[in-house]
This record gives C-alpha cells, structure tokens and sequence, in this order.
C-alpha cells in the first residue's frame, strides 16, 4: 500500500488513542487499520503502541517514528502545494482554552474554513495546556506566561485578571477601597487555577498575594460569573470573560488601580520547520483576526 497512507494511518491512531476512533476518523473499517498497524510494526520491527483495554499509548519507538511520520508528511504536503497549486488543504488541530475558545477562537476558525474550503479543523477546547507533541496539536491558543520555552510563540494581545461584582451586590454590600478590604466581603473563588487561594494585586508598585477565604467555589468559569450576575459576591475572572457583562453594565470593575501587569495570550506551535501551508495560512488568518478583538488590547 502508499507507505505515506501508512504513516497517516498510524498518525491517526495516535492522535486518536484507540483503533476505533482512528478507523471513524479515517472512514475505515477498525479491521484494516489493525491490519496497517501489523504491517508497520513488522516493517519498523518494533512495537509502536502498548495496548490497554480502553487507550494505545505510543512506545519509544513510536513517539520517534510519529514525529519523522509528522515530519514527512509536512515535507510532502509542502512539495505538492506548488506555487501554481498551493491552496492550503487538509487536516489542521487546534487548541484553546474553553470559554476563550467558545467566545473568540471558534468564530475565527469557522471564517477561516470558509476562505479555505480544502482545510478541515479539528479544534479541542479544554482548560487545560495539551501537549503539542503528544497529542498531535498544530497549534494552540495560551493566556498567561509560557512554561515551554522551546515552542515557537506569536503573542496576539494581553488580558488582565479584573475583580468584578454585580451592581446589586455593590447596593447590599459596599465597594471595597482596597484588596485587604475583600476580607469583609461574600466572594466566589474560580478553582480551575490550581494554587492557594489567593489573589495577587499590584499594592504600592508591588506585587502583593491576598489570602482569600471563598463563600463559593466553583470549577467553572461560567458558573462564577453567573454568581457574580446574579449578585452572590465579588469574584475575580480574566477581562475577556467579563467584557460583555460590563460593558452592558450587568457587571462592575472593581480595585482597578491595584491590578497586577497584563498576561499575555499567545499562538504557541511545536516548531515552524516543515510547517505545511494549511499551518502557516491559519496562523497569519488568526494573527490578523485577533488584533481585531477588543478583549485582547
């Protein structure tokens, strides 16, 4: 069979995590993608996944043989897209963080899929930083510092960390002047940052980390600013998430000379060697549409 059907075959099987998934994925029976897999690992003469009853996990072997098997198929897809035939086309994964990714990354790939009508998008939203390497991922959107200093990174904007309460809440309870004043007050603790429970503020040109003891906590985002909405209590979100709540007055900003330095929001990808024209046209589209967004200024 076409050896680069072969390397894809494995790819998606990887990036899949099961025979199954690969199989639908590919619009093949999960029959004929065992049948591939056999044939590889006997021409590589080693195992490529350790089987489990519910995941394949890629050996050593296989974790090297995908990143050349990535490699290749970038390098070819890259010779066939000549210049008089370079319409970007096949499948691009992306990733983003969820509510930023609901609110902001899905309308920019739905109108980059329309202008590229030969590219097809695979976009995992999470709250969580997926593994590039591992789980394939061509590209993904980050808030906050970068821990991996050897992916290639566009910044695209910044957001900052906003303490934001409802206009009820602020009749019932007062403003608080300052962040040591938030000891007195109902407040809604986001656990989906892992850490004390704390915030930090920017107190006299320095950073100062408030302890705060929540009346609510909640591992959703939505669900804390639904809190806030509904005037339960003070709650701290990233401005993106509260822009549309206080720009129609739903929501006010509070302590706003205290806040810390903006964080950062990038486009972070494993590497820009071999990068295929379906990668390179997705991240000049999402680079331009982003500085278009006011929640990133």
């Amino acid at each position: 069979m076409d050896r680069l059907d072969e390397l894809q075959v494995f790819l998606a099987i990887l990036d899949s995590g099961n025979m199954a998934a690969a199989a639908r994925r590919l619009n093949r029976s999960p029959p004929a993608v065992t049948r591939i897999l056999t044939a590889l690992e006997q021409r590589v003469g080693a195992r490529l996944f350790e089987r489990s009853t519910r995941r394949l996990v890629a050996t050593d072997a296989g974790t090297r043989l995908a990143e050349q098997a990535r490699r290749l198929l970038a390098d070819y897809d890259s010779a066939v897209q000549l210049p008089g035939n370079a319409t970007p086309r096949g499948l691009l994964r992306v990733a983003a963080p969820l509510m930023f990714g609901r609110r902001h990354v899905t309308p920019i790939v739905l109108t980059f899929l329309q202008r590229y009508p030969e590219v097809q998008v695979d976009l995992r939203l999470a709250d969580r930083n997926v593994d590039l390497i591992e789980e394939g991922i061509d590209a993904a959107f980050r808030i906050g510092p970068l821990s991996n200093t050897a992916f290639v990174a566009r910044q695209l904007g910044q957001v900052r960390r906003v303490v934001v309460a409802s206009p009820a809440y602020l009749d019932r309870c007062g403003e608080p002047s300052a962040p040591a004043a938030l000891s007195s007050h109902e407040l809604i603790l986001a656990t989906t940052v892992r850490g004390l429970p704390e915030w930090r503020f920017k107190v006299d040109g320095r950073e100062q980390a408030v302890r705060v003891t929540p009346r609510l906590q909640l591992n959703d985002m939505e669900a804390v600013l639904h809190a806030a909405l509904d005037g339960f209590g003070i709650a701290r979100v990233l401005s993106y998430q509260a822009a549309p709540a206080l720009k129609a007055g739903q929501l006010v900003r509070l302590l706003r000379r205290f806040e810390p330095e903006p964080v950062p929001v990038h486009l972070v990808l494993p590497s820009t060697r071999h990068m295929a024209p379906r990668l390179r046209a997705f991240i000049d589209f999402a680079v331009s549409a982003c500085a278009e967004l006011d929640v990133l200024r």
